[in-house]
């Protein structure tokens, strides 16, 4: 965070700070921080070129990239609020989300995995009146929406940035929709900054890493605890397109990757790989997974079979700007695989229930949402008057603070 103060900044201050340093590897293209901020910097005219004004709401529908990350933090520099929606909707859900975000600009793509997004929505028939240009990222229309930056300045997009404050919305998240249609759930810059500050410090994550993001962009996990935490830290951004096992032992390998996030599945995978042994995976140092119940053997295996010394566990939901517990990489492994350790740094974490008991997970601070979406209703149910969020899981604290999810009350 430390100067940063919004993300639509975020590019430009990480530049001034890490200069020539890899930034992002994905392919063939291999840039650095000062290299990322003059393309995220030219997606910023083009966007404000196409008529986009502060706080407009600009979707990516699409799966990892290095364009992903130009285009949303581009939207976000303009001072549109970014919108990222899940690859995995199909054209109605997807269209419901661009109609309630009121989504102006739509970045998406044209094949991936044989589908062609932006076809599948105009054959679709849903009626979306304020979607203004839908942009395939890696098509001739990238450089035909380009081309528009030509007629904004490089002084008016560092004004139409500078514009941006801190207690400003950045982004609008949609949650899985477990108990309903998803609901959206804005956040500021500032939180996300505070955030994700805070949990880069806690993981290790740290200036020269280099971080594999598997995680999907559209989830906070992999577009906040991913690409803005790299920005902060100085890590370079290695973004995977889909999971393949032994695509990512291969990446790990070929790119020294040091970092990996991911779900206790994902490392499974990675451990019992057949061809594991082949890989150099050295370069390994830190890994963060999360969920209920994680073997204590699976995180040993992490440590002795992929190299990561340093193995963090941590809970969240999209509510919380993505965080309400981590567990410190110097637990033992009992308490990484049991708990999800204690209240992020500068937040509250409580249970609904005598001391040792299990109840609802509630948490209190600058991580909570202020309100869902065009949804009095949903928030008011969400956070108490007092300004708890009720997360809907059930967990027991122990006590020393360290938090274990036991199961789900929706």
């Amino acid at each position: 965070m430390r100067g940063a103060q919004t993300i639509a900044r975020l590019a430009d201050w990480a530049a001034e700070r890490y200069g020539d340093e890899e930034a992002l590897v994905f392919g063939e293209e291999r840039w650095t921080f000062a290299e990322l901020r003059d393309r995220v910097d030219r997606v910023a005219r083009a966007v404000i070129a196409q008529g986009i004004r502060p706080g407009d709401p600009v979707a990516v529908w699409a799966p990892n990239s290095a364009r992903w990350v130009v285009a949303a933090l581009g939207a976000v520099a303009a001072g549109g609020v970014l919108v990222p929606v899940n690859t995995r909707y199909k054209a109605a859900e997807a269209a419901d989300i661009l109609r309630r975000s009121r989504t102006r600009l739509l970045f998406t793509e044209h094949d991936f995995l044989g589908t062609d997004y932006r076809a599948l929505l105009a054959a679709s028939g849903e009626e979306l009146p304020l979607l203004e240009r839908t942009v395939a990222l890696h098509s001739g229309d990238w450089s035909r929406f380009l081309s528009g930056a030509e007629r904004v300045s490089g002084q008016e997009r560092l004004a139409r940035t500078a514009a941006v404050r801190p207690a400003d919305t950045a982004d609008v998240l949609f949650t899985s929709g477990t108990s309903g249609r998803p609901k959206g759930v804005p956040t500021t810059h500032g939180q996300n900054l505070r955030v994700y500050d805070a949990w880069a410090r806690t993981v290790t994550l740290r200036r020269g890493d280099r971080y594999l993001l598997v995680n999907p962009f559209f989830h906070t996990f992999g577009y906040k605890a991913g690409v803005l935490a790299c920005l902060l830290q100085g890590a370079t951004i290695v973004p995977e397109r889909v999971f393949d096992a032994g695509a990512v032992l291969g990446r790990i390998q070929d790119e020294r990757i040091s970092v990996l996030t991911g779900a206790p599945t994902l490392f499974t995978s990675l451990v019992h790989h057949p061809e594991r042994a082949a890989y150099d995976l050295t370069s390994m140092r830190m890994a963060v997974t999360g969920a209920a119940n994680i073997p204590t053997a699976l995180i040993e295996q992490i440590r002795t079979s992929l190299g990561a010394r340093s193995v963090n566990t941590a809970y969240g939901l999209t509510e919380s700007t993505g965080v309400v517990a981590i567990c410190p990489p110097d637990e033992a492994p009992e308490t990484l695989a049991r708990t999800s350790g204690t209240a992020l740094e500068g937040t509250e974490l409580r249970v609904d229930a005598p001391p040792g008991e299990p109840g609802e997970i509630l948490t209190r601070g600058y991580h909570v949402m202020r309100g869902y979406l065009d949804d009095p209703e949903a928030t008011a149910q969400a956070v108490d008057a007092d300004g708890w969020l009720h997360t809907g899981d059930v967990g027991v604290l122990d006590e020393r603070g360290f938090l274990r999810i036991t199961d789900r009350l929706k």
